[in-house]
Order: structure tokens, then C-alpha cells, then sequence
């Protein structure tokens, strides 16, 4: 069990039977009356945002989360397909579990599933991968002044800025968490 002292952002919690994370919190100690604590919880599993506030010193409890370590395999009919290295269990989850993540996906990339009582709510990905470029616009002869960049279509399905010096079959380090361009591998 965590008590209202224990919170902090991105500690995982169960609230009326659903695992939220914290993603704000805020103690307030006012001058008559008793302190609570103010907090913005997010849905693991929908991903929606509720607003709640707990008395000081109130109690919730800790969610039966599991984290596994899985290998991407591939994308059939909008079911994305995971295998376990050790167990050879595989896994495929929605395009509603898998979200955004989904465009940075390739083959063989390692994942961990977020498991909430043996069922399958979420996915985390390395912050770094390394991706091929499949498409890109050649750059504009005379337009290096600014630093300017162009769109490039990465292995992946994914599009991402990048320098204009960048050509088809280079390979590039993307940040998955903002989309961004790093640098040249």
C-alpha cells in the first residue's frame, strides 16, 4: 500500500480498481482544516486524465503490474506480433494497445510489455533506435545557410526531418520519444 506521502510523479497506482500513473501531484496544507493532496491521474489502460484529491494520509494500492522484455516480430492485418527471447511465448496486441508506438516499430526490436493482471496494457520503447532511410527528397543545392532540413521516410514507415545532406540508404539515430533526428550512424 502507498499512503499520499509515498506519491510522486510516475509512481504507479490502483484507484477504485484501475492502475493509474501520478502524472501531477500537489500537497496543500492550508491553514484551517486538514492537508490533502492534489493529483492528476492517467489511465494505463485508456489513457484518459481524471482529477482527484486524497486526504492526507490516505492509503491506495499497489497495482499487479508485470513488465516482460519482448521481441517485435512483425505487423499482420493491424495485430502487431511479439515473441518472448527465453519462453518463446508470443503476443500480439491492437493498434489501440500499441498507439503511436506503433510507426517506430521494425523487426527484431526489442520492447517491454506492460502486463496489469496478466493482460496486456501498454508498451515501452528503447528511447534511441537506429533506422535506414528509404525515401528522401534530394536537398536543395544553395539552402545550408539556415540549417534547413528535409522530410525523410525511415524503414519503419515513419517520417522524420533531417539534415539535407541525408540520402537514401543512410542510416540515423531517431529519439522515439519526440520523433526527432539525433544524428548520422
Amino acid at each position: 500500500m502507498y499512503t499520499t506521502a509515498d506519491f510522486r510523479n510516475g509512481l504507479k497506482i490502483e484507484f477504485e480498481g484501475i492502475p493509474y500513473s501520478i502524472s501531477y501531484f500537489q500537497h496543500v496544507k492550508p491553514g484551517k482544516g486538514s492537508a490533502f493532496v492534489r493529483t492528476k491521474l492517467k489511465n494505463m489502460k485508456t489513457g484518459s486524465v481524471i482529477e482527484h484529491t486524497f486526504r492526507s494520509g490516505d492509503k491506495v494500492d499497489k497495482p499487479d503490474l508485470e513488465n516482460k522484455s519482448m521481441t517485435f516480430m512483425y505487423l499482420e492485418g493491424g495485430h502487431f506480433h511479439f515473441m518472448e527471447s527465453k519462453t518463446y511465448e508470443q503476443l500480439y496486441l491492437d493498434e489501440d494497445h500499441v498507439g503511436d508506438a506503433g510507426q517506430w516499430l521494425i523487426e527484431n526490436l526489442p520492447v517491454d510489455i506492460l502486463f496489469y493482471k496478466g493482460e496486456p496494457i501498454g508498451m515501452d520503447l528503447p528511447f534511441f533506435i537506429d533506422y535506414l532511410i528509404t525515401e528522401s527528397d534530394p536537398g536543395v543545392r544553395g539552402d545550408t545557410v539556415s540549417g534547413a532540413s528535409k522530410p525523410a521516410k525511415l524503414e519503419s514507415g515513419a517520417t522524420v526531418m533531417v539534415p539535407l545532406f541525408m540520402n537514401p540508404g543512410d542510416r540515423i539515430k531517431v529519439d522515439t520519444r519526440t520523433g526527432t533526428y539525433i544524428e548520422r550512424v
